[in-house]
């Protein structure tokens, strides 16, 4: 196919989250592989990690964090809808539950943001230059419009000043058979749950990138075939010449060693595997490289980018030919 001009965010998650994941995703900044990092404030190393971005002048955005570990805002003082009573997030599948339960209050979902913006202000001294949501919170709905999850998060990154965020609406996911199953049905429920997300975050104003890569390409998933796949399925039906911008979402490191790490209970199984070390090599060995400029792919961070939305015809385009 005749690829046109793409320039590709590569972002790496979870920084800040132990200090042999901080190591990699700097080791990989500094290669030239990543290009934007998400940094979680409740992590355990985020101050050494805001440190680390100070002085490598590493593009960082928040990654907003209501599923995992210890609350940063007025949660921590009391009983709250988004903790479990030993005083915790309630997990990935745990908060998602109680969102469509009803059980979760809004106005304290948008106490948590906006304590964790605070705080990443107080570690970076600036606001982020992006948003996105660990484990992707931040495109959750409503069991019923019209308020959501995802509309306190555009409401708060519209008040304060952030104008990216991220849309994982990844095409093709249906056919990626090398997924398990139940990876395969949560990439599926995020990609729906981000189509719902589209009007919230654009009456707010944000802005994203025309394609999104990452669910499909996630840990040993991840190859230099899978990523340049994930793109041209993408890009599939844009004219020939039409620079298009794209996020690959990845998750490098080196593997957490217990009890170092987490956002307060602890490095998870998927920190402490060999996955983290699979997606760092893949992202700095040559063949992911050269596979990306043989595609006519340009990276990139978000700063980089042109200040404004994603056209409407692109952005209508993928959601048409992207329906289940």
């Amino acid at each position: 196919m005749a690829w046109p001009r793409v320039r590709l965010v590569v972002t790496a998650d979870d920084f800040g989250y132990c200090p042999r994941r901080d190591e990699g995703i700097v080791e990989a900044f500094l290669a030239g592989a990543v290009t934007s990092v998400s940094l979680l404030v409740n992590g355990a190393t985020a101050e050494s990690a805001a440190e680390l971005a100070r002085r490598h002048r590493i593009p960082t955005g928040l990654h907003a964090n209501l599923s995992e570990g210890r609350p940063v805002g007025p949660a921590r003082h009391g009983a709250s809808s988004l903790l479990s009573p030993e005083g915790f997030f309630l997990g990935k599948m745990g908060f998602r539950e109680a969102v469509a339960a009803k059980d979760v209050v809004l106005s304290q979902v948008r106490e948590e943001l906006e304590a964790q913006l605070s705080r990443f202000q107080e570690l970076l001294g600036r606001k982020p230059t992006h948003v996105d949501g660990h484990q992707h919170v931040h495109v959750l709905p409503a069991p019923r419009p019209p308020a959501g999850v995802c509309q306190v998060f555009a409401e708060a990154l519209q008040a304060h000043g952030v104008r990216f965020t991220r849309l994982p609406l990844e095409r093709g996911l249906g056919d990626c058979t090398w997924l398990e199953a139940p990876a395969r049905a949560f990439a599926c429920a995020v990609e729906r749950d981000a189509r719902a997300a589209v009007g919230p975050f654009s009456r707010s104003g944000l802005r994203w990138t025309d394609a999104f890569v990452g669910l499909s390409t996630c840990g040993r998933h991840m190859s230099a075939h899978r990523v340049s796949g994930a793109l041209a399925r993408a890009l599939e039906g844009t004219p020939t010449g039409h620079a298009l911008t794209a996020e690959l979402m990845a998750h490098p490191g080196y593997p957490s060693v217990p009890p170092a790490g987490g956002c307060g209970e602890g490095p998870d199984a998927f920190s402490c595997s060999w996955e983290r070390l699979h997606e760092l090599r893949v992202l700095t060995e040559p063949t992911l490289q050269a596979r990306l400029a043989q595609d006519g792919v340009q990276l990139c961070a978000l700063h980089d980018l042109e200040s404004k939305r994603p056209g409407e015809a692109t952005l209508a385009t993928f959601l048409e030919s992207s329906q289940p």
